[in-house]
């Protein structure tokens, strides 16, 4: 069975769980730079945005496995997604233009849990990619946002009024003594130094993902002394407080 037929009985077995996910061949209508990192948009056509933290399966054009893409923004009609071109698969997807098409599955995964009084958006690089939809869901709560460069950090601009440092400064730095509810994405060590700081923060995990419903095991990672497939119990993990 090719990767493509695999994707396809997946999304079908999916929709007859009662999911929303599907898998749609979707027209590229916009592609920007955004610092270092490309904003390609899509048209919606049936696909549901999915919540926020959600991902989706995007077809990397010329590579055999699809690449795990978050949510960036639901606007109208659209879905668009902030691509860090950091190897073959993103720089293909960076590359397409109004007019091509590509495949892509979802929503899928688990996202953040927007019951939440006092919500506090903290992000760091491409962990920047779910936080404009995730803002928008929340009625604009404050964010904090980390970058290696200045020009990484004009990535900024997609959640005006954050608050923004750039390394060696570090967004744990920033985060308020006070109780709140954080919702963070970003590299590993800022999500463990937040995950000590604040005891039951909503975290947004990566790792590689060749299928995203289960079926490849390639996501498991270690969490508390068991693993866990981020594709089906993540990518939003949440400790107890």
């Amino acid at each position: 069975m090719t990767p493509e037929h695999a994707a396809r009985d997946a999304s079908r077995s999916l929709l007859l769980a009662g999911q929303e996910t599907r898998r749609e061949r979707l027209a590229v209508v916009g592609s920007e730079a955004v610092g270092p990192y490309t904003l390609l948009r899509l048209e919606r056509n049936g696909l549901d945005p999915g919540a926020p933290g959600q991902f989706f399966m995007l077809e990397a054009p010329g590579r055999v496995l699809p690449r795990p893409m978050s949510l960036c923004q639901a606007p109208p009609g659209e879905l668009a997604f902030l691509v860090d071109p950091v190897g073959p698969g993103t720089r293909a997807l960076c590359a397409l233009v109004p007019g091509d098409a590509i495949h892509v599955l979802g929503p899928l995964g688990n996202g953040f849990d927007l019951s939440v009084e006092r919500p506090l958006i903290v992000a760091g690089g491409i962990g920047i990619a779910p936080m404009p939809y995730l803002a928008h869901a929340l009625g604009g709560p404050p964010a904090i946002l980390g970058f290696r460069t200045e020009h990484h950090a004009e990535a900024a601009r997609l959640l005006p009024g954050s608050e923004v440092v750039v390394e060696p400064r570090l967004v744990s730095e920033l985060l308020p003594s006070e109780p709140v509810d954080v919702l963070a994405c970003g590299p590993a060590p800022m999500l463990e130094a937040v995950r000590a700081l604040v005891p039951g923060a909503q975290l947004a995990w990566e790792a590689p993902m060749a299928c995203g419903y289960g079926a490849c095991f390639g996501c498991v990672v270690e969490r508390d002394g068991r693993y866990v497939r981020l594709c089906v119990e993540g990518p939003v993990l949440r400790d107890a407080a």
